[in-house]
Parts: C-alpha cells; sequence; structure tokens
C-alpha cells in the first residue's frame, strides 16, 4: 500500500471554514501510472510498478493543491524484457529517475480542473500542463488525467532500431491515483 499525505494548511477558505487535512492511503491494485508509446508496426504501454507520491490538498472538496511523484525508469515494465533493459540503456543506465513536481492549478471545479508541473526526465526538466479530474466518493478519492508529452524535449535521442523501427517520439503519460482518506 502507498500513502499519499494530504497535510494541514493553515488558511481558510473563503466560507472561513478551516481547510480540513487528511492521509489518503493509495489502493495499489486499483492505481496505476502508465505511459502508452508508438512505435514502427505497433504501439505498447508501459506501467510503472513502483513510485513514491505525495499529494497536497482540501480533504473537504478533494482537490489538489500539491501533487510530487517520483520513480526508477526501472521499474517501467513494457511486457518486454529487453525492450526494458534497452530503454534504460537509452536513459544513461544504472538507475535513471524520473519525477514530477505540480506548481499550480485553474479552472478548478469540485469535479477537476488544469494543473502544470515539472517534469524531470534523463535530468531535464519540462514544464507540461494537463487536465485532470477528481471524483471522491465516500472516503475514496480518484485523481486522473493524461499528459502528451515528446521525449526529444528531454534531449533523448530518437528512438531506432535496425534503421527500420522507430518509438515516436510523441507519448502519453496516464496517471490514474485511487485512494482512502483517513
Amino acid at each position: 500500500m502507498k500513502t499519499i499525505l494530504v497535510p494541514a494548511a493553515a488558511v481558510f477558505l473563503c466560507s472561513g471554514s478551516p481547510v480540513r487535512s487528511a492521509t489518503i492511503e493509495v489502493d495499489a491494485a486499483r492505481s496505476r501510472i502508465q505511459v502508452d508509446a508508438k512505435a514502427t508496426g505497433h504501439a505498447f504501454t508501459g506501467t510503472l510498478g513502483k513510485y513514491t507520491a505525495n499529494v497536497t490538498g482540501d480533504a473537504a472538496t478533494a482537490r489538489p493543491v500539491g501533487f510530487d511523484l517520483s520513480w526508477d525508469f526501472n521499474d517501467l515494465d513494457t511486457g518486454d524484457g529487453d525492450r526494458d533493459k534497452e530503454m534504460v540503456k537509452w536513459l544513461g543506465g544504472g538507475k535513471p529517475k524520473g519525477s514530477f513536481s505540480f506548481t499550480k492549478s485553474w479552472e478548478e471545479t469540485a469535479a477537476g480542473g488544469k494543473a502544470q508541473g515539472n517534469l524531470t526526465v534523463n535530468g531535464v526538466a519540462v514544464m507540461v500542463s494537463f487536465p485532470y479530474t477528481v471524483v471522491r466518493d465516500g472516503e475514496w478519492v480518484t485523481i486522473e488525467g493524461k499528459v502528451p508529452l515528446d521525449y526529444q524535449n528531454f534531449k533523448l535521442p530518437l528512438v531506432r532500431s535496425m534503421m527500420v523501427m522507430t518509438v515516436d517520439p510523441k507519448l502519453v503519460v496516464r496517471f490514474h491515483i485511487v485512494g482512502k482518506i483517513k
């Protein structure tokens, strides 16, 4: 079980009510972070098996105020062990890390909004923006969205194999985080 912390904020809502904090225990079986890629003649999805996530927000509205995520690319499984090993080599070998740090949101409603943050891959931080949704069902909260990106923006070379197969640099990262408010 992964834990996402939602700490107290020392501010008041416009209504004058204090912001209530909570801890969310993430249900790993119902949560996922994935990347969708296309290559010559096929497409594939990688699923991140391990990651660390911290979310700050308002427990009363379930709106996130912060979202920090970090991972090791060795924990990304595309269903092809050889491809996974080549990906780690392409990222510089060893234990290549990635992270995302939320910076702001706008157009917020009870159902979600738009978010922006820094996505760091290959030591290069790129500002990304994306829509997200929040669904609250009793003590359960689901936050999800998808982030389109181009891996060449992270100073990574185009992936080519045997001069024929190419991995499209346009990827989509999808996240679906489900947790129980404690």
